[in-house]
């Protein structure tokens, strides 16, 4: 029986089987004009132990160019470093325009996710000054495996593509982005949702893709990670209203 979406949202959760691929926390920043990726590079001696894989962040720009000729042309310009751990479960991006950090799955928890991305934060800080924070952004990225045979799948999503009942209900793969204001926290939503490779034959995966992001001027430390507190919450609540007990009973 297909959920109403009057549905009251449930208190957030603890999933033990969370399909959770990757969580992120990522933070644009700006940068003295004298800070270049040899200031960057000198993190390498401290994450090291941590963080022994070091590979360049690279820029990809093209230019179109018309007239007797047509053409095009591409440049990579190295605009920071990405640091990777001992497993490669976690990973670490500092740039000239800020600075991201991931956790792929198994995901732990909210907190260590937050302690290591404002550890990581702390020393890019030191070595960078930043003058400015423009953007913080939180991120989850969710893999919902659903056994077949599958009546529907509003049997396990909320927020799904409508489909004209003119046309044949079958889908064998479809992509939906929506775009949300958040203005109760200042912030904004971007919700993902498609149809990926299963694991197996047995399964239909839908990734729901979870990106909320303050875009402001942000002062200082307890600003930013003040406001990814907020954006956690929110994240909590868009999942929940995105999914149905069936899917709870899942991952629960």
């Amino acid at each position: 029986m297909l959920e109403s979406s009057a549905t009251t949202l449930t208190t957030h959760r603890h999933y033990t089987r969370a399909p959770i691929t990757e969580a992120l926390i990522d933070i644009q920043a700006s940068v003295p004009p004298d800070v270049m990726t040899d200031v960057l590079q000198l993190l390498r001696e401290d994450l090291r132990a941590d963080y022994p894989k070091m590979a360049p962040a690279l820029e990809f720009r093209g230019q179109l160019s018309a007239g007797e000729q047509v053409g095009a042309t591409a440049q990579q310009q190295v605009v920071g470093f990405v640091f990777y751990s001992k497993d490669q479960k976690q990973v670490a991006q500092v740039r000239r325009n800020g600075f991201t950090f991931s956790r792929l799955a198994p995901y732990e928890q909210w907190e260590s996710l937050r302690d290591e991305a404002r550890r990581l934060w702390d020393l890019y800080r030191l070595k960078t000054i930043p003058t400015a924070i423009s953007r913080v952004a939180l991120r989850y990225i969710n893999q919902i495996n659903i056994p077949l045979p599958m009546r529907d799948f509003r049997d396990y999503l909320r927020t799904f593509p409508e489909i004209s009942t003119d046309l044949p209900q079958a889908l064998s793969g479809f992509l939906m982005q929506t775009h949300i204001p958040q203005p109760d926290i200042s912030a904004q939503l971007v919700l993902t949702q498609a149809m990926v490779k299963p694991p197996d034959e047995f399964t239909s995966s839908v990734v729901l893709d979870i990106d909320v992001f303050v875009q402001a001027d942000l002062y200082d430390d307890e600003d930013i990670w003040g406001r990814l507190e907020l954006l956690r919450d929110r994240k909590n609540d868009v999942f929940e209203a995105c999914i149905t007990n069936q899917t709870r009973r899942m991952i629960i």
